[in-house]
């Protein structure tokens, strides 16, 4: 039963980590420059399909192809927001949900770039089963027999890896939270005239702040293909990107060490559906209860709002509201 079954929590602590790590990226875009990007999943998908395409197809260490990945969404960062960020708020959060959905169909629909439909297995095209991942696999077998002197499960190496990874980033964007720079970053976010008037450069800070979210969503991309092994433009929905902002949400829009709480209260709130298969909801097939879940997540979702719309450890006079 997985409800008792160390496997998958461990699964899900590793899933909850990558999303914190996406969810910091849209931290610094969101609550600290105000930058309403709907499309932060694009630099997840961007990341991933560059690494794994520059993998197979062209034989590259999985570092380089990694870094190759994480230049790709900050190339997609600057060609698909730079022109956006010269937009009103309202308007930039559409622009990005539309460049969000350009990079999941331009993956659909180029079966010869990126497999199609099929996604990452068909990369080598028809009748060839593609993997990206072996070197990373023998970097986690390898990491557990080092440091724990034995052979580990890898989901658990990974669950280790990518929580460090996620608290040394929280800390790191709190550093430069509290710097001048983010500083400056929560002065554009409050009134983007007065810090113009101050002879700073406001388009410059918001490009920094977007290219730095974008490559932390891209390493969250990274870190997802790692961990689920095949991934598909299906994995890149836009609710993954609203994911990121429920997580944000859930902690305290504005406080950054509330974000692995809100990741881990919003795997635990996804999770705890799966269980819902007793009686009178065992009458519903699983295609059903699939449905019913995103339903219960929503409603969930939907009374924490009402109730402490300011987050756990969030403060109400934070909120940022529109000017």
């Amino acid at each position: 039963m997985a409800l008792l079954n160390p496997a998958f929590w461990t699964f899900v602590a590793v899933i909850a980590g990558i999303y914190a790590i996406m969810a910091l990226g849209l931290y610094v875009q969101f609550s600290l420059a105000g930058l309403p990007n709907f499309g932060h999943v694009a630099f997840m998908a961007v990341a991933a399909y560059t690494m794994a395409i520059f993998v197979v197809r062209y034989s590259l260490p999985l570092a380089l192809a990694a870094a190759l990945g994480l230049l790709g969404s900050v190339c997609l960062a600057l060609v698909m927001c730079v022109p956006a960020l010269r937009l009103r708020s309202d308007y930039l959060a559409i622009a990005t949900v539309a460049g969000g959905e350009t990079i999941r169909y331009l993956a659909l629909n180029l079966p010869g770039l990126t497999g199609g439909p099929i996604g990452s297995i068909g990369l080598l095209g028809p009748g060839d089963i593609a993997t990206y991942n072996h070197a990373w696999h023998s970097f986690l077998d390898a990491v557990g027999r080092s440091v724990f002197g034995l052979a580990p499960s890898r989901d658990f190496t990974m669950a280790i890896l990518v929580w460090g990874t996620a608290t040394a980033l929280i800390f790191l964007c709190w550093l430069l939270e509290r710097s001048p720079w983010g500083r400056v970053l929560k002065a554009i976010r409050e009134d983007e005239a007065a810090a113009a008037a101050v002879g700073k450069d406001v388009f410059k800070f918001k490009i920094q702040a977007l290219i730095l979210g974008a490559v932390l969503g891209g390493l969250s991309g990274l870190l997802l293909a790692w961990e689920i092994g095949v991934f598909s433009p299906d994995d890149y929905q836009p609710t993954l990107t609203f994911y990121a902002y429920l997580i944000l949400i859930l902690g305290g829009v504005n406080r950054i060490w509330a974000i692995p709480l809100g990741a881990i209260l919003f795997s635990l709130l996804y999770t705890a559906t799966r269980f819902l298969n007793f009686y009178p909801l065992s009458l519903f097939d699983s295609g059903s209860r699939a449905y019913l879940r995103l339903f219960l997540v929503g409603l969930l979702l939907v009374l924490f709002m009402a109730l402490r719309p300011q987050g756990i450890l969030g403060d109400r006079r934070q909120l940022l509201l529109e000017k």
